[in-house]
């Protein structure tokens, strides 16, 4: 009879290596696709201009794109979503897999003809099945580079996973000039430049999502297009930073950084490339990045770098959006702080999977630190006090433009509902958001003729308080302490949200969701703070209000060209003291003004905060600065008259130019020429008369001459 501590103790050992996952190795290869391992031979070993490591497959297996196979929550999202609908496991198969294991999706569906399965004895995560290294080795190298310009990227019809793979191995890169030999011979694929590789619309291929929905009997009653699990690529069209705005930067610009790099170790004479993209595919998962990290040889991560991924992550969230306090004062015991926040990216903050949210967590304490008030306070298990789907998955918390209770929490972040109007976190059940408040990123005017998809949704579209990339809050709490108070606001973000979790949870029962919940459940990282800003103000527990200054910040103007200044113009009332923030720094006093000359073009943000006895006040202006327009080429027109005259005969020239600040005559005449004009000059015998002219476009020249025509003539050829 076993001792039912051995009985336990070998329970556990066989749950553990239950969920036990086996790195892949990345040294494969199949009919159309090649390991990252490969490719690592050449394209790792790499070091910029500035001396940093660019190393292509190492900064790639640091990103969530690497490991897109192995995080824990997508596997346990995917269980559930069988779970509860196994009838659409074909669907729910491809659909998950297309994105996130595109290897072995595409080899399945489209080369053999077949279904794709995820788990069990024939999926893909299973290590004996013949694509399971293809499978592992997630959104790899020789996915996003043979992804062929079909005419779809950016359109609906290559949103959801709908790209083409081409047929002739052929690798598509960012540089023409390329020496591709070494790579044909030793991998059987050819590199070619391709400008679709460094367009925006390539990663709208995985990144703009759409997804069928059933009725509560299971039935697929998907209308339009689809649900829009998530759509980075569209909101980024309605901002600033679309093509055609007015900062335009591409996705790429900010995941994938430019420098100056070989592309290759080999051979050695490679010389280095302007613009050369780092593969950090940096995003905002730091919880997912750190759990794979910390269970490394569980879940098969190969990369020993995962703490360049995390603190690249890091960053970019933290400069993903930014507040401040715009003013606080007390007057009569009543606490009034107003609070701005700003979304800096270049898409809605949060975006993409709808389990994420960033809400505000607004603290007052007195001059002992006790808490006077809090909202949004953050609790152990990652759920938010006074956040109604935190207690109960029923309900959601609106957005406010005004909080008067410590139980009313700004929470930025989308809520599903099914086609009975149900809060919903089973994604095929999510026919449609009841409340999108997520920050729009600037440029996005809610009140245009914005697509459904992305539409602001709830009381924030409502709220005037609300658009073009920011939401101001107002605070309005009674405080019965006197003295100094310290107010501070933090903006935080969180991957997972409380309510997905319990809903998750549901499913205890599926291997999946036992091994996330018990990784999740020991991390201590479930939330990341992104910004933050605090002030400190004098409270008269209800006597005499102190006032609160107020600041004034103009620009002018407000749009220049680079090269050109523009003016900061400020007042500030009951200050004593200013400080600069954003794109200038340093203290400045209560008034005045300072000329700018931005170095290069882009949108710049300029906040002023003054303080005074009676609390502070900031306030912020931007100045755009636009690329100047390209200066036109210059044209010239030359004549002359007549057109057959005696030797010894007298000619006139005439010219005329456009575009041009000076003129050089050479040939048979010279010297400098006024930009029109004509000239009178006696010719005896074969000659030229050539005019150049030139501007800030470069410079154009055109000739005029005559030739002998018998003994005594000349004549204009």
């Amino acid at each position: 009879m076993i001792n039912p501590l051995l009985r336990a103790s070998i329970t556990m050992l066989l749950f553990l290596f239950s969920f036990t996952t086996y790195a892949e190795n990345t040294s494969f290869t199949t009919s159309h696709f090649s390991g990252s391992g490969n490719c690592a031979t050449c394209h790792d070993g790499l070091t910029d201009t500035f001396g940093e490591n660019v190393s292509i497959a190492r900064d790639w297996g640091a990103s969530m794109m690497a490991n897109a196979t192995k995080d824990p929550f997508w596997q346990a999202k995917v269980a559930t979503e069988l779970e509860r609908n196994p009838h659409l496991a074909t669907i729910i198969n491809d659909t998950c897999t297309r994105c996130h294991a595109p290897m072995a999706n595409y080899e399945i569906t489209k080369v053999q003809g077949g279904d794709i399965s995820l788990f069990g004895t024939d999926g893909i995560l299973n290590p004996n099945h013949a694509l399971y290294d293809a499978g592992m080795n997630g959104v790899s190298c020789t996915v996003c580079h043979q992804i062929e310009d079909d005419g779809n990227l950016g359109t609906l019809d290559g949103f959801s996973g709908h790209y083409s793979i081409n047929n002739t191995k052929t690798i598509y890169g960012q540089y023409i000039d390329i020496f591709g030999q070494p790579m044909i011979n030793n991998t059987g694929y050819t590199p070619a430049y391709s400008a679709h590789v460094s367009d925006s619309a390539m990663c709208a291929t995985c990144h703009n999502l759409k997804t069928p929905f059933v009725d509560d009997q299971g039935n697929i009653v998907t209308t339009g297009t689809g649900f829009p699990e998530q759509m980075p690529y569209t909101e980024w069209q309605l901002s600033i930073f679309d093509d055609a705005g007015s900062n335009p930067q591409s996705c790429q610009d900010c995941h994938m950084p430019e420098t100056t790099s070989k592309v290759s170790n080999r051979p050695g004479w490679l010389d280095t490339k302007e613009g050369f993209a780092k593969h950090e595919l940096v995003g905002a998962n730091t919880t997912m990045l750190t759990m794979l990290r910390d269970n490394a040889a569980q879940l098969g991560v190969t990369s020993s770098n995962m703490d360049l991924g995390i603190d690249r992550a890091r960053a970019m969230l933290q400069s993903a959006a930014s507040v401040v306090i715009v003013s606080a004062s007390v007057n009569n015991g009543t606490l009034e702080a107003r609070v701005k926040v700003q979304n800096n990216s270049g898409h809605k903050a949060p975006t993409a999977y709808p389990s994420r949210r960033m809400w505000l967590n607004f603290k007052v304490t007195d001059s002992n630190n006790n808490i006077v008030f809090e909202s949004g306070r953050i609790n152990p298990d990652g759920s938010i006090t006074g956040a109604d789907n935190d207690v109960d998955q029923t309900r959601y918390e609106r957005h406010y433009d005004e909080i008067t209770s410590a139980d009313q929490v700004q929470i930025y972040e989308p809520v599903m509902v099914d086609t009975e109007g149900n809060i919903t976190y089973t994604l095929l059940r999510g026919a449609r958001y009841i409340k999108d408040n997520r920050l729009t990123p600037q440029g996005f005017n809610k009140l245009n003729n914005i697509p459904e998809d992305v539409a602001v949704l709830g009381n924030a579209y409502d709220d005037t308080n609300f658009n073009l990339g920011s939401d101001e809050i107002t605070y309005s709490v009674p405080v019965a302490v006197a003295g100094d108070l310290n107010v501070s606001v933090s903006l935080n973000y969180q991957t997972i949200a409380h309510g997905f979790l319990q809903d998750l949870y549901r499913e205890a029962h599926l291997p999946q969701v036992q091994t996330f919940k018990t990784l999740y459940d020991a991390q201590s990282l479930k939330h990341e703070q992104v910004a933050s800003a605090q002030t400190t103000v004098v409270s008269d527990g209800g006597g005499t209000p102190t006032p609160a200054p107020v600041v004034n910040l103009s620009a002018d103007p407000t749009a220049i060209e680079l090269g050109t200044t523009a003016t900061l113009s400020w007042t500030s009332t009951d200050a004593t003291s200013c400080m600069a923030y954003g794109d200038w720094d340093g203290p400045r006093s209560t008034a005045g003004s300072e000329i700018i000359e931005p170095a290069t073009a882009s949108t710049y943000a300029y906040t002023l905060t003054c303080t005074g006895p009676g609390g502070s006040a900031s306030d912020t202006v931007t100045v755009t600065v636009n690329q100047p327009p390209a200066a036109n080429e210059p044209t010239v027109n030359l004549t002359a008259s007549p057109s057959l005259v005696r030797r010894g005969s007298t000619i006139t020239l005439s010219w005329s130019s456009t575009d041009a600040s000076s003129c050089f005559a050479s040939g048979n005449w010279s010297g400098a020429k006024p930009v029109a004009g004509s000239q009178s000059i006696v010719i005896n015998s074969a000659v030229t008369f050539t005019l150049t002219c030139s501007g800030d476009g470069g410079s154009a020249s055109d000739s005029v001459n005559y030739g002998t025509r018998g003994r005594r003539w000349l004549e204009l050829r």
